[in-house]
């Protein structure tokens, strides 16, 4: 059979070999599951629908790090460097600096529930059209 040149919206993948659009040979379907029922983990990784999901959970974790490490960091130094402002007295003998170290456990919290709520609104959804359009069971 004749081979002509690629269309001009095909583009060559390492893992597919070069056919023409004029070719009669039947092309190979790409297969995200290797013969023994294994993901193809390069090629799945290739996809938009990776990207995106993973652009999706990069776009909440760093965030959420920054937030998380500046929140303890700032209590870290306070604690050390400005005893004075942590042992000022709110209620009794709660002072400053012990309601500076519980609100920890509170940012804890809210970063957990907010991930799980992100997760499902936006990560699962994701994951499902992924694990759909490469076959791979859950």
């Amino acid at each position: 059979m004749t081979k002509a040149m690629r269309s001009p919206g095909e583009t060559q993948h390492e893992y597919r070999e070069t056919r023409g659009f004029a070719s009669f040979d039947d092309p190979e379907a790409l297969s995200y599951v290797d013969s023994d029922g294994k993901p193809n983990f390069a090629l799945i990784q290739q996809t938009d629908e990776f990207r995106s999901l993973r652009r999706r959970l990069t776009t909440f974790i760093f965030p959420m790090t920054a937030l998380f490490l500046t929140s303890y960091l700032t209590f870290v130094l306070l604690s050390a460097y400005a005893k004075e402002f942590v042992s000022i007295k709110v209620i009794g003998v709660i002072n400053l600096g012990i309601l500076l170290g519980l609100s920890q456990f509170v940012t804890s919290i809210a970063i957990t529930l907010g991930y799980a709520r992100y997760a499902k609104r936006r990560l699962d959804p994701q994951r499902k059209l992924l694990a759909e359009k490469t076959g791979v069971e859950e």
